[in-house]
């Protein structure tokens, strides 16, 4: 009897520690799962902004070419507006995805953005050439740092 009882305890045992590490598995499985889900959702959100962003641009550099007043301008004009609609749209989803040092570099491109904009209506030229690229470049550098891409991982020897 005492045979069987230590048997039966060794079985409820081995079930036990079978589930419990089976669980712990599962568990790091999905948490690993979750965090590629969330790490591409950034990603793609990061590129999608940073696009959009220089769409934007590109409108507003064409606003700023044509002749003040033309259709050229005003299609230059609306397209910009467009773009800083989805800009906007995709800074949203930005600031819910992103490390704060990402949202804070999206900042300063918005303002960076939001100036280019403002000279294109005015239709001057800007006064600093490269501030919204050195803006973008800060942002790119937070991003890779935020989904943990050294300068190693990129750079060839």
């Amino acid at each position: 009897m005492i045979t069987q009882i230590v048997t039966l305890v060794g079985v409820l045992i081995g079930a036990l520690t079978s589930y419990f590490s089976v669980t712990l598995a599962e568990r790091a499985k999905h948490r690993r799962a979750m965090a590629t889900r969330w790490d591409e959702r950034k990603l793609n959100t990061y590129i999608e902004y940073a696009a959009c962003v220089k769409e934007v641009a590109d409108a507003s550099k064409f606003a700023r070419l044509a002749e003040a007043g033309s259709d050229a301008f005003d299609e230059c004009i609306a397209s910009m507006e467009e773009g800083e609609r989805r800009r906007s749209a995709l800074f949203e989803a930005l600031v819910l995805l992103a490390a704060p040092q990402v949202v804070s570099a999206a900042h300063e491109v918005n303002a960076g953005v939001w100036e280019m904009e403002k000279l294109a209506r005015e239709h001057r030229p800007p006064p600093v050439l490269g501030n919204l690229h050195e803006r973008l470049n800060t942002y790119h550098e937070s991003a890779r740092r935020d989904l943990g891409i050294n300068e190693e991982a990129w750079r060839t020897p």
